[in-house]
């Protein structure tokens, strides 16, 4: 009995199955596809006409008073001023640091577009607020007893690039401004000195007191100008800090209001500070994926550019496409990074210009420095 219901049931099973043949798939439909390679592309360049619209961002905030975010802290009545007061210099662009960084971004197209069209505009205003009366007022207010610590180290770093932009710019103009703004940079240069020692753990944000990034920008300036003192100590610092690291999390950047990278703002760090053979290594344990051809990361998407929080995220586009440029630009291996950083800065650039001021009085800076790495 047994045997008679088996062979009947084997009889159906083969007859329903006859007329549902389907051919074998070849073995390499069932394999996962091989992301494909970044293209090898040229990196984007700063135009002109871009410049000339650019420009238009710090000339229209540097000597915007208002609105203000002093960032101070009070010891008493008598700190309390008017912006312009305390700050002659750098009063405008909503804070100190973004207007340090609007100067900078002045002095950087005045020395790359000599044709730029508010020429004259530009060099009246940097001539008006970079005065030697202005910065001796500046240089009270950092000898304050209660602010040391004023823009540590962001607003620091920015003011050592404005004295390095300076100092490597051949114009009478230059000269007359960097000797004027020198005594304030002399107090920059002492408080990295004073403080870095100081600091027992590197800051990593993606935010302002991110450390690699405020070091970052003192090396360009110490190497610049040939200060030894602090570009050792920088150097020292750099490979305490960072030297050990490994597998740096880029899958939980971005952070909401990051305009910063902490990964990628290391990487910019350690590339300046390691010779070839050391930076190969220390990659290698610290970010492997970016040395493969099909390394991707998604830009970072800005939902609204009138909340000066959320806009951050344009500018961890430019800073991670100033990164990206960097490493490509320095070693050919890494070209492939191009057109990522060329994605970075397509999505956010054309919102600069006429945008909501919120990101209209920093990001243009942060756009001419990610550019201007290939110029």
């Amino acid at each position: 009995m047994y045997r008679i219901l088996f062979l009947i049931l084997t009889i159906t099973f083969f007859s329903c199955n006859d007329g549902k043949k389907t051919e074998k798939q070849p073995l390499e439909h069932l394999e996962t596809e091989e992301p494909k390679e970044n293209p090898i592309e040229e990196p984007l360049r700063l135009s002109l006409d871009q410049a000339n619209n650019l420009a238009t961002l710090p000339l229209a905030c540097l000597q915007v008073e208002y609105p203000n975010k002093l960032g101070q802290t009070l010891g008493g009545k008598e700190n309390i001023g008017e912006p312009h007061e305390l700050h002659p210099t750098f009063y405008g662009c909503f804070d100190w640091h973004s207007s340090v960084h609007g100067h900078w971004s002045l002095v950087k197209l005045l020395k790359k577009f000599p044709n730029l069209e508010k020429r004259e505009e530009a060099k009246t205003k940097l001539l008006q607020n970079i005065s030697k009366e202005n910065i001796a007022i500046e240089i009270q207010y950092f000898e304050g007893k209660h602010n040391k610590s004023y823009e540590r180290t962001y607003g620091w770093a920015w003011l050592l690039k404005l004295a390095e932009e300076l100092h490597t710019w051949d114009d009478p103009l230059a000269r007359e401004l960097e000797e004027n703004l020198q005594p304030l940079t002399d107090i920059i240069v002492q408080r990295y000195i004073d403080f870095l020692p100081k600091l027992k753990y590197p800051i990593r944000v993606g935010e302002h007191t991110n450390t690699a990034f405020g070091l970052s920008f003192a090396w360009d300036y110490a190497n610049t100008v040939k200060d030894q003192k602090l570009k050792g100590l920088i150097e020292t610092r750099a490979k305490e800090f960072y030297d050990n690291d490994k597998d740096c999390p880029i899958g939980w950047e971005p952070s909401g209001y990051d305009f910063l990278s902490p990964c990628f703002e290391e990487i910019d760090l350690m590339r300046r500070v390691l010779n070839k053979e050391h930076f190969d290594v220390w990659i290698s344990d610290f970010m492997p994926q970016l040395k493969t051809k099909n390394f991707s990361i998604d830009v970072g998407e800005v939902s609204d550019r009138t909340d000066g929080k959320l806009v951050h995220l344009d500018g961890l586009n430019f800073s991670r496409a100033w990164v990206l440029y960097g490493l490509a630009n320095q070693y050919e291996d890494y070209a492939h990074l191009f057109s990522i950083a060329n994605t970075h800065v397509t999505y956010s650039l054309p919102n600069l210009v006429g945008d909501s001021y919120e990101g209209g009085h920093w990001l243009g800076s942060f756009a001419i420095y990610a550019l201007d790495i290939n110029f």
